[in-house]
């Protein structure tokens, strides 16, 4: 029940990001803007089972390896708070009128 949730929340914020992300790239620059972000969203993947395979190698304690992932999702939400979504849509030449932020 929980891997049906978990599921439908990722999957749902995978696919707005991947929206808000097109919103701020440039007129004619998205194949660039889009290989980084592919390239940058498969060259991160392993980290997640990296870190908790070494917490839990370290300290015997798979509570101790969800905390650590949660640290994660902690550091992203502070570098998505100083993103001024308004601003960068602006700047790439789109209009910010009637999108939901």
């Amino acid at each position: 029940m929980l891997g049906f949730v978990l599921a439908l929340v990722l999957g749902g914020s995978q696919a707005l990001s991947r929206s808000l992300f097109s919103q701020m790239i440039p007129p004619d620059h998205e194949s660039e803007y889009f290989g980084f972000y592919e390239i940058s969203e498969r060259g991160t993947s392993w980290l997640g089972p990296l870190l908790f395979a070494a917490a839990v190698q370290l300290t015997g304690s798979q509570r101790v390896a969800i905390v650590s992932l949660i640290l994660f999702f902690g550091v992203g939400l502070l570098l998505l708070i100083g993103v001024n979504v308004q601003k960068a849509m602006v700047d790439a030449g789109n209009d910010p009128q009637g999108v939901v932020l």
